[in-house]
């Protein structure tokens, strides 16, 4: 089991930057198990890696904003099989672009159900200094780290928010 900090940015974008070649694109199926009063419980993934191979986790996440606690456990495939079908409208289906830049990996996630790109990026340090990559700052809206409305499980549960004019996702900057 991996459980530690987890120290997150997020920006929503204006759709896919045009992204450097080469880097590793991931599939993600991820459902949230939900409780009786309708709180997150934890979230199943299935990852589909760049060469078909898969993984499988169970992850918890508590807390809020830029820093939250975060265990991660790897489950087998029959485990997220059989929790799955309780997922059922608590789902969220992406492709990752992950892309590494100055000892940072940059992930760009394009929802698969709704029209949203959102980037991210995980720090050492609350402070850490960092340069948002040229490649992208063109296509970047603005900051959501604390808008609890794009953290995936709100996603899940109630698709994207109101774009309040904002043009739909589309390739480049």
């Amino acid at each position: 089991m991996k459980a530690g900090l987890e120290i997150e940015r997020v920006w929503l974008l204006r759709g896919l930057p045009n992204l450097p070649e080469g880097h590793a694109i991931w599939q993600l199926d991820q459902g949230y198990l939900v409780c009786d009063d309708g709180s997150p419980m934890g979230r199943i993934r299935r990852t589909v890696l760049p060469d078909a191979s898969e993984q499988f986790h169970l992850n918890h996440k508590t807390g809020t904003g830029l820093v939250r606690q975060e265990s991660e456990t790897e489950i087998t495939a029959v485990s997220f099989n059989q929790q799955w079908p309780a997922t059922i409208g608590s789902r969220v289906c992406k492709k990752r672009h992950r892309i590494p830049a100055e000892g940072l990996v940059w992930e760009i996630d394009e929802f698969v159900d709704f029209s949203l790109v959102l980037a991210e990026v995980e720090l050492p340090t609350t402070d850490h200094h960092f340069e948002i990559p040229k490649w992208l700052a063109p296509c970047i809206l603005q900051e959501v780290t604390l808008d609890s409305r794009y953290r995936n499980y709100n996603l899940a549960i109630q698709g994207p928010p109101p774009f309040s004019g904002l043009p739909p996702a589309s390739k480049g900057g």
